[in-house]
């Protein structure tokens, strides 16, 4: 019975590892389509295991004085994927901003910062958000954070505001 339950444990183990493994393979439905041409793009993308994640990011918030918004949004969140592309182009951005809006993505705010551009997507239905889709776009290097969850449009808002204020 003993030898069974470290059995177990150690496939709950590598289950759990899995999903921290970083892939050069891209991890969002849009670049995962194989018919669309990158011009020689290269990806690199991380699944964020959420489970293991929250501790930490919760208690590197308090550590930084963060405001209890931003804490109790951590909460909310069910799955984070990041994937970073080097050598992007403008035509691959466009692209994938007509691929989100095909499917519902709406635009909520863009912020232009010493050449950066960061914009903020969101899928919802009703006062419900379930994706928040955050693109930086610094020339030909792009990262796009995709976040899972159960938000309202107020929660979003006490973060932009509490950050703001800083």
């Amino acid at each position: 019975m003993k030898t069974l339950k470290n059995i177990f444990l150690l496939f709950l183990t590598i289950g759990m590892l899995q999903s921290c493994i970083v892939s050069e393979r891209p991890n969002m439905d849009f670049f995962s389509d194989s018919g669309y041409d990158f011009h020689g793009a290269r990806f690199m993308s991380v699944n964020v295991p959420m489970m293991v994640a929250k501790p930490y990011i919760r208690k590197a918030l308090k550590e930084d004085g963060e405001s209890e918004e931003v804490i109790n949004l951590i909460r909310k969140i069910s799955k984070v994927k990041v994937l970073t592309v080097e050598n992007g182009s403008e035509e691959m951005l466009k692209d994938y901003a007509q691929y989100l809006r095909d499917h519902q993505y709406e635009d909520w705010a863009s912020v232009k910062h010493d050449g950066d551009h960061v914009n903020i997507r969101v899928k919802q239905n009703g006062d419900a958000i379930k994706n928040l889709l955050i693109t930086l776009n610094s020339g030909k290097e792009l990262v796009f954070v995709d976040v899972k969850g159960n938000f309202t449009t107020d929660d979003i808002s006490k973060v932009i505001n509490s950050v703001s204020d800083k």
